[in-house]
């Protein structure tokens, strides 16, 4: 376990958006008002060619933060360790601000799921959840984040709510939380709950990152709204409201825009990016 007083993270409390490489040229014409970049680990793990190259020279003059898709830290096997030392290279010499991972599972045995699969809340979860982020963090020399997931459904054996787990795995580990506001959201729609009482849950003085994204309406079998975390459009209205919610009670954080399909040009993702300065400028320093 690291150091529960370590920093959560090295961002700025301001906008950033996550990195795609047709933005590279007008981000580094303008990039107002985004200030720090996130990528995702699995894409920049090779050697060499354009993409690490851009990411170079984005690195000197932007905070980057790098959020991993393919751990599994949920899974029942070991973390895979080829994937774990491609890992450790990267951030050993991107030197990031920040790292993050989800709470979720995507492998069985030597497959890979191409999807962020739900957990039980269950001791047995809690246990090995905790050992892998120990494992990740050691492997690393740094803290990590973890996501709160954007959920389906609910297990019956499950006998944490979901804001209780992350409050143990953060004593356990000492790692930090990244906030999904829009997973929050959609999960809140999907399992009947309310949004709010879930943020008043959450461990908020451990949040180093909070993210925002578009998710797609849709209904299930029995008529009731089904909410998709699909990152493929702008944030919605009500998101926004729990976004300020959730900022009036725990003040600003790095907050990041999520658009990965469907990716608009420049000047759209800029406009989701100064909606997000605005709800930043409206709390106290």
């Amino acid at each position: 376990m690291l150091d529960n007083t370590r920093p959560r993270s090295y961002l700025p409390a301001a906008p950033g958006v996550g990195y795609k490489p047709q933005h590279f040229a007008d981000i580094i014409a303008d990039a107002r008002p985004v200030e720090w970049l996130e990528i995702h680990a699995e894409n920049y793990m090779g050697d060499g060619g354009r993409p690490l190259a851009q990411l170079r020279h984005l690195s000197e003059r932007f905070a980057v933060s790098v959020h991993g898709v393919g751990l599994s830290i949920g899974g029942e096997g070991r973390l895979d360790p080829d994937h774990l030392s491609r890992l450790r290279h990267l951030c050993d010499w991107l030197q990031p601000a920040s790292f993050s991972e989800h709470l979720a599972w995507s492998t069985h045995d030597s497959h890979f799921l191409n999807d962020l699969l739900p957990l039980p809340y269950t001791q047995a979860t809690l246990t090995r959840v905790a050992d892998h982020i120990d494992e990740v963090q050691e492997t690393l020399g740094r803290p990590m984040l973890l996501e709160n997931p954007s959920s389906y459904l609910a297990f019956d054996e499950s006998t944490y709510a979901e804001p209780e787990f992350l409050s143990e795995i953060v004593r356990r580990t000492g790692c930090g939380l990244l906030l999904d506001v829009n997973n929050v959201f959609v999960s809140a729609t999907n399992l009947g709950l309310d949004p709010r009482a879930y943020i008043d849950a959450f461990p908020l003085d451990r949040v180093g990152e909070i993210h925002l994204g578009g998710h797609d309406e849709d209904h299930d079998d029995h008529g009731a709204p089904l909410l998709i975390d699909s990152h493929g459009q702008e944030v919605a209205d009500p998101v926004w409201a729990l976004l300020d919610y959730t900022l009036d009670r725990m003040g600003r954080r790095p907050l990041l825009i999520e658009w990965d399909a469907n990716v608009p040009d420049w000047p759209v993702l800029a406009a989701e990016a100064q909606r997000a300065a605005d709800a930043l400028a409206k709390v106290p320093a």
